[in-house]
């Protein structure tokens, strides 16, 4: 019984002035960023996608959990990219989901020309929401750009070298004063705030205004007030804005954190009775401040009295109250490989095969090899395979992510959500355990992990299939910084059938 949604979608090359200068950019039904998807709890989206590139595309669905359905995630190593001339159907299911995602294309560097937009999934009408429905409901996409093509930065990657500093930074695709949000006085706003940018964290306010969370990735969270919000590379946040401040026209201000030089873009908040345009410098925010990032980040809670997707408390489920039964320690590295520059996890740096490697399991061809990738960081140097990681269904696992490296980084675990129990700096040991959450941490799909720090998840791995875990820095991503995690019963035959058909 529950609706269908149709979507049929064009993507083709055009020609977009993002930062003054054109460039070639890629369009849905000849729009950039693309349309947005607006669904409910359960909605069985069907989206038709139609490649009119001259080259394979595939789109894939950021923190859509495609409950047993790995098939559909949209990323090479679960899904045949669409040929040039072809098309392709998705057939999603948001079950059990809801909150503020994104879509992106997963191939070839296509993230850096566009063909990305918002996905949002409002809770069933029953289902009460921690807070009076707004006046509107905004989707903001913010992300660093390049002046360059798509092309021009694979084509230094697939050099082996690194890409350059970004050259500006884009709000719903635009650059500074581009795009005016609209609001009236004494009214109160939702903005779906999502990083789709290639790499660098954002720190996003509003001149003038306070901003309350009240959702991340599928959780309602504590309803705390922030007067600016570091939005990392992947994630989506939704804040509650009320149009309280003198009517007249506000900076929307996005800056990007922990760089040199710091990259700055504007957008507009519009009062409907204003005539006095925005004027003088945009208002600062917080520039390489760790700390005050990381004490942000740990301030972020799920809100327990709030109902999620379905009609009872998120907190009736006690994570903190199960015994895991398998710890795994992911560090990432960065290292020359036959003169090239290659990013890894625990020493492997990953390498595509010709087929996804999800076909190449439900048929039994092999090419590939589960446990081809340590469960902890073995400390050597970097080597390339195929790295899959496996793991067994209904098992109740910790990961740890540990970030030798100087830079903040970004993870993003494809078909699941998982509660960040535990952040800090320096090494982590097993006495970190001490300083978990283990009461209300945040449920969601993308964390991230500060320089010479570690974050520590807890994954209840419900739903089997071929999940990718990657960087959402997407050069990394693109030369070796990711894996896949294989989720099944240790009867492999029983468990493939119990995923759904695979698409003919």
């Amino acid at each position: 019984e529950d609706p269908y949604r149709y979507f049929d979608w064009n993507v083709t090359y055009g020609t977009i002035y993002p930062l003054g200068v054109p460039q070639q950019g890629i369009l849905i039904n000849g729009q950039f960023p693309g349309p947005d998807i607006n669904s409910v709890t359960n909605d069985n989206l069907v989206i038709n996608i139609h490649n009119s590139l001259d080259e394979p595309f595939l789109l894939s669905w950021n923190g859509i959990q495609n409950r047993r359905n790995s098939f559909v995630d949209g990323v090479y190593g679960t899904t045949c990219p669409i040929p040039p001339g072809r098309n392709n159907t998705f057939n999603l299911q948001v079950k059990d989901q809801i909150g503020s995602f994104y879509y992106f294309p997963s191939l070839a560097f296509h993230k850096a020309a566009g063909g990305f937009g918002g996905i949002r999934i409002l809770s069933r009408p029953r289902i009460p929401v921690p807070f009076p429905d707004p006046a509107n409901d905004y989707t903001i996409l913010i992300g660093d750009w390049y002046k360059k093509n798509h092309t021009d930065l694979k084509a230094i990657l697939d050099g082996g070298r690194k890409l350059p500093f970004p050259d500006g930074i884009l709000i719903n695709g635009r650059g500074p004063n581009g795009v005016t949000f609209t609001v009236d006085q004494g009214k109160t706003y939702r903005l779906r705030i999502s990083n789709v940018g290639l790499q660098n964290s954002l720190n996003f306010r509003v001149e003038g205004h306070k901003m309350t969370l009240v959702e991340v990735e599928g959780t309602h969270t504590l309803q705390t007030t922030y007067s600016s919000l570091d939005v990392h590379a992947g994630q989506s946040y939704s804040v509650l804005i009320t149009a309280n401040q003198e009517a007249k026209d506000h900076y929307i201000v996005v800056s990007s954190r922990f760089t040199t030089p710091v990259l700055t873009t504007t957008a507009v908040l519009h009062y409907s009775s204003s005539n006095t345009p925005v004027s003088g410098p945009p208002p600062g925010g917080p520039t390489i401040q760790i700390d005050w990032s990381l004490n942000q980040a740990r301030s972020i809670r799920t809100n327990l009295s709030a109902s999620g997707p379905r009609p009872n408390p998120q907190g009736s489920y006690h994570y903190g109250m199960i015994n895991t039964t398998k710890t795994i320690r992911l560090a990432s590295s960065a290292g020359q490989v036959n003169g090239k520059q290659r990013y890894a996890v625990n020493s492997v740096s990953f390498v595509p095969l010709d087929t996804p490697l999800k076909l190449l399991d439900y048929f039994k061809i092999g090419g590939f090899r589960v446990g081809s990738i340590p469960d902890s960081p073995t400390g050597g140097g970097i080597y390339q395979d195929t790295s899959v990681l496996g793991v067994n269904y209904r098992q109740f696992i910790e990961i740890i992510f540990e970030n030798n490296e100087d830079i903040v980084q970004s993870w993003h675990l494809d078909g699941y959500s998982f509660w960040v129990v535990g952040m800090d700096g320096g090494q982590w040991t097993q006495a970190s355990r001490n300083g978990y959450n283990l009461r209300d941490a945040v449920s969601r799909c993308t964390t991230q992990v500060y320089p010479k720090s570690w974050t520590a998840i807890y994954i209840a791995l419900d739903n089997v299939g071929m999940w990718n875990l990657r960087t959402e820095f997407w050069a990394r991503q693109y030369l070796g910084q990711q894996l896949y995690m294989r989720v099944y019963t240790d009867s492999t035959s029983t468990s493939l059938r119990d995923e759904y058909p695979i698409p003919r």
